[in-house]
């Protein structure tokens, strides 16, 4: 039998280490949290920035172009097409992967490597994106070489110039870098910011002519090189080096005043006086009278040695006028403005149909859609509205315009005395 002595209640329990885990804490509030990623996104970013400074501007690029619905990407791609702002006669297109040249009209828009041409009684008038237009006069066939425009990048537009006649007008460019050139087989022109000119094409006889009447322009074929100024042309023929020459001025258009209306009981007995201002040494004049801004259907067309003529005959309705200076080289000038008037028959006068059915900004024009009464003459903004078809509607584009707020006024007038005023604003995006 074991026995256990007794423990001495003296004696220390030896001390058993027993094994324990500690832990600490800090409270952190939900501001600390985002305040210190907000600190790391932008050290992250800034040094992304620094490494690769494009990265930020495409990342932004492609959200804008994935947020933008699909009807708005066409409406801005239209935008930076070139398209017709006046029509009349025969005037064709052939789109650049087509093979059938089909009528033109105003929903048509224009694009690198299509083809516009004009019959004996078309012309037409092309605006591009940039402000540059091209005024094609009858039998005429052009290219659309190129048509540039990007926000805040230099824009830069082209025709080619197969045959026929077309006028040019340059606007006054934000960036002197833009460009806008007229080519004519091995030949080119860069036209200058704010210019006016007319280019021939005579494939016949491999001939053509370039005419700067205001502005600049810089013509070039091969290593020729010459420059143009007011009332100065070109004439390039094959095998032969460029010729410079000065061209004689147009005359000045005086009476009837542009948009005038001449009013009278009995408008085609009335007696119509034109007047305009002498040019230096020219020997005679030729005036011409036409139903249309386009002179393709001409009422009147008489060459007279004097500055004035009395016109009789002419029956009630909308009349444009032009006239043009020869010397005694033969050489001819020009034609000059066009001024519009309108014969009235003088009666009792009353509100005329006038209607704004709609307005849209597109880039830096605003095109007008409204309706008027058959025969009716209309100005939008001081210029006449060509184009009205015969059941009153008017389809009309203004500009090129600066960013910002704009008014139109559209005012009216009718054969019978009456007129009609519309007025409204518009805002042109930067």
């Amino acid at each position: 039998m074991t026995t256990q002595a007794p423990i001495d209640p003296r004696q220390t329990r030896p001390h058993h280490h027993v094994p324990r885990v500690e832990v600490y804490w800090t409270a952190v509030t939900y501001k600390t949290v985002i305040l210190c990623v907000l600190v790391g996104g932008g050290l992250i970013s800034g040094g992304i920035y620094v490494a690769k400074p494009e990265f930020f501007p495409n990342i932004i690029k492609k959200i804008d172009e994935n947020v933008k619905t699909p009807e708005y990407k066409e409406l801005e791609a239209a935008q930076k097409r070139a398209k017709f702002v006046n029509l009349d006669g025969k005037v064709e297109v052939k789109k650049k992967d087509s093979i059938q040249w089909v009528e033109a009209d105003f929903r048509v828009t224009l694009d690198k490597g299509d083809q516009i041409k004009t019959g004996p009684d078309g012309a037409a008038r092309i605006t591009f994106a940039d402000g540059t237009t091209y005024t094609m006069k009858p039998d005429a066939l052009v290219t659309v070489e190129e048509n540039s425009t990007q926000a805040n990048s230099p824009s830069s537009s082209a025709i080619g110039i197969t045959t026929g006649e077309v006028n040019w007008a340059t606007p006054t460019w934000t960036l002197s870098e833009s460009k806008a050139e007229v080519r004519v087989e091995d030949t080119r022109a860069e036209l200058g910011s704010n210019s006016r000119g007319l280019v021939k094409a005579d494939p016949d006889n491999k001939s053509s002519e370039i005419t700067v009447s205001s502005g600049n322009a810089q013509v070039q074929r091969g290593a020729e090189h010459i420059e143009l100024t007011n009332w100065q042309k070109a004439t390039v023929t094959s095998g032969t080096p460029i010729q410079k020459t000065d061209v004689l001025a147009p005359p000045e258009p005086l009476q009837p005043l542009n948009l005038a209306p001449i009013i009278s009981e009995n408008p085609k007995a009335a007696s119509i006086h034109f007047e305009w201002k002498p040019v230096q040494d020219a020997i005679s004049y030729k005036l011409r009278i036409s139903t249309t801004a386009m002179f393709t259907k001409t009422v009147f067309d008489k060459t007279v040695s004097g500055t004035s003529l009395e016109i009789t005959g002419l029956d009630v309705g909308d009349y444009f006028w032009d006239v043009s200076a020869t010397d005694a080289k033969k050489q001819i000038s020009e034609v000059s403005a066009p001024y519009k008037f309108t014969v009235v028959a003088q009666g009792k006068s009353q509100e005329m149909l006038l209607e704004i059915t709609s307005t849209q900004v597109q880039g830096r024009n605003a095109e007008i859609v409204g309706r008027s009464e058959p025969g009716a003459a209309l100005i939008i903004n001081g210029l006449p509205v060509p184009n009205i078809a015969p059941d009153g509607t008017f389809h009309y584009f203004v500009g090129p315009l600066e960013p910002g707020q704009h008014t139109i006024v559209v005012m009216g007038s009718n054969r019978r005395g009456g007129t009609n005023m519309k007025q409204f604003s518009i805002v042109v995006p930067k």
